[in-house]
């Protein structure tokens, strides 16, 4: 497998990651100490958010810097900045 170069936004996905990564070992001991569903089901939903938001951050990046290298000229960027927006949509 080959390793890609680190983009400046990876830092930032890196800490949303262990973000959730620790939000969900919350969520395991909520679970094991028989919290109520409502606290457990909130804190499942900020797992999803932060990874949500990572995902997102990511498919943008590789947007600007793998494809948006490939792209020159002013449609090719436009094209670019739409399909961005569309990943919202993911």
């Amino acid at each position: 497998m080959s390793k890609t170069a680190l983009h400046e936004t990876h830092p930032q996905i890196l800490k949303r990651l262990k973000r959730a990564e620790g939000q969900v070992r919350s969520v395991i001991a909520m679970i094991e100490s028989a919290r109520p569903c409502l606290e457990v089901a909130q804190q499942l939903q900020a797992v999803e958010s932060a990874i949500r938001a990572a995902k997102k951050t990511l498919i943008h990046d590789h947007i600007d810097h793998c494809l948006g290298q490939a792209a020159d000229g002013r449609a090719a960027r436009a094209s670019i900045e739409e399909f961005k927006t569309v990943t919202k949509y993911l």
